[in-house]
């Protein structure tokens, strides 16, 4: 009986550790998101969010050196809902590798991608995919009022910037490896759901993302 009720204390300590986990990276994914959109005249430009199908945000991305190129980080994504109003609740990524460029090298970066079309967000849905192989990326424009009309940004499924040292600009993200984290949608929803199930299920978010989704409610506008 000590060792039941002793396991089962111990199972209850780790989910409530992987919740508290989960719950501190949505609490700094808000913040990234937040803080890059009060950004006077160097923000995302509006109407690439307003178009925007999918949000991806990964806070605090690791870099190794630049040579090695190692690099990985676990965030967030979330889809607008078939009723274009509001978003669903964030399903958990993680991402490796990939070319970032030498403003990523050896330091912790903030990775924000908008997702600007079906097919792209149906490669975002996948259990794992390429950027730039599986899905076309290009790095995103800065300004509120940049104009967002170039066959680059037309064209791409995925725009990407990133933030690292206090300087925000866009980034290409090429060769980047993203796949869905079901421990962590485990430790999130009770359950190791599927980000797809989630985001098609439009399954009810859990309280810790209440204030990253209030967010993309504010900031996003709607679907045009």
């Amino acid at each position: 009986m000590r060792l039941a009720a002793m396991t089962v204390f111990l199972l209850g300590a780790g989910l409530l550790h992987a919740q508290s986990d989960q719950a501190k990276r949505l609490e700094q994914a808000a913040t990234v998101f937040s803080e890059v959109m009060e950004i006077a005249d160097k923000a995302i430009p509006q109407d690439l969010l307003d178009r925007a199908q999918c949000i991806v945000i990964v806070p605090g991305m690791k870099g190794g050196a630049f040579i090695i190129g190692a690099k990985y980080g676990k965030g967030f994504l979330s889809c607008r809902k078939k009723s274009g109003q509001g978003w669903t609740s964030p399903g958990s990524v993680r991402i490796e590798g990939g070319s970032f460029g030498l403003q990523i090298g050896g330091a912790e970066t903030d990775v924000v991608m908008l997702v600007m079309n079906e097919r792209g967000a149906q490669r975002l849905l996948d259990s794992k995919f390429t950027l730039g192989g599986d899905a076309s990326v290009a790095a995103g424009p800065v300004g509120r009022q940049a104009t967002a009309q170039t066959d680059a940004y037309m064209t791409a499924e995925i725009l990407s910037w990133s933030r690292a040292r206090g300087v925000f600009a866009g980034i290409s993200l090429q060769g980047a490896t993203m796949r869905q984290d079901l421990d962590d949608n485990q430790a999130l929803y009770g359950k190791p759901l599927e980000n797809k199930e989630i985001v098609s299920k439009e399954v009810a978010p859990p309280k810790a993302a209440e204030k990253l989704l209030s967010l993309f409610n504010k900031y996003s506008g709607r679907k045009g």
